[in-house]
């Protein structure tokens, strides 16, 4: 039995998929920017520092954005799909905390992209891209010590990981290590100041920060890996008062 012969479209007249397409923009819509509010908001939050469960109230929040409940809600369903709330009924929106172990698993995922994060610094920085990490450290010294300015240090400290993150010019480490930043974010900012870790955390950056400039591309890896490490090993261990 002969085979049928294939049909061949002309390439201008060939079959369109069933695609839903939306309009392409560069401005991110309304609904995305008050996700992005909103967001950055709840990563500010001392949500680790309290035993306390943090409520949001849709009606409170369209009254400080000034604008209306429908992309508040949006935008909170958003965040729910994602894992960062949970919508209770006649009750508002709870925002939701991790458990000790994915903390530490979070930590320990977020030490090896920063320790591929430095190799790609170390390999491909420039100079002066570098000293911007060694400038968040320059006001601190032995008349101005981590320890007793904790407050400042803590945002020396996240500010650290998050510039060496975009230092690599990588979209995919970035958004890989957004949502875990929001966790880890507020665990280091419990734990610097606990058993004089605030000390040893800028003898770990400086000597990460000199590894990337003398491009010691390995020593530079594993000094970050280890750093952060460090913080998994420590929360393991000390998770008093942050989970319980």
């Amino acid at each position: 039995m002969a085979s049928r012969p294939q049909t061949r479209w002309p390439v201008a007249e060939m079959p369109t998929p069933d695609l839903v397409l939306e309009p392409v923009t560069t401005e991110p819509t309304f609904k995305t920017r008050i996700y992005g509010t909103l967001k950055h908001a709840i990563a500010n939050m001392e949500i680790y520092g309290t035993n306390e469960e943090t409520w949001l109230d849709e009606r409170q929040l369209a009254e400080r954005l000034g604008v209306s409940r429908t992309p508040i809600r949006e935008a909170l369903a958003m965040l729910e799909q994602q894992g960062f709330v949970k919508s209770v009924p006649r009750r508002g929106v709870l925002v939701l905390r991790k458990t000790k172990r994915e903390v530490i698993e979070m930590i320990q995922v977020w030490a090896a992209l920063e320790g591929m994060a430095a190799r790609l610094v170390s390999l491909n920085a420039s100079g002066n891209e570098i000293a911007r990490l060694r400038n968040l450290f320059e006001e601190f010294n032995e008349s101005h010590r981590p320890e007793d300015y904790l407050g400042e240090y803590s945002s020396a400290n996240i500010a650290f990981h998050q510039t060496m993150i975009e230092l690599t010019g990588s979209r995919v480490l970035q958004s890989m290590t957004d949502d875990i930043l929001l966790h880890v974010r507020g665990i280091r900012k419990i734990t610097i100041g606990r058993d004089d870790r605030a000390s040893q955390s800028i003898k770990d950056h400086l000597a990460i920060i000199d590894a990337l400039e003398r491009r010691d591309t390995e020593l530079a890896e594993k000094l970050s890996r280890d750093h952060t490490l460090g913080l998994a090993a420590y929360v393991e261990k000390h998770s008093k008062g942050i989970f319980d």
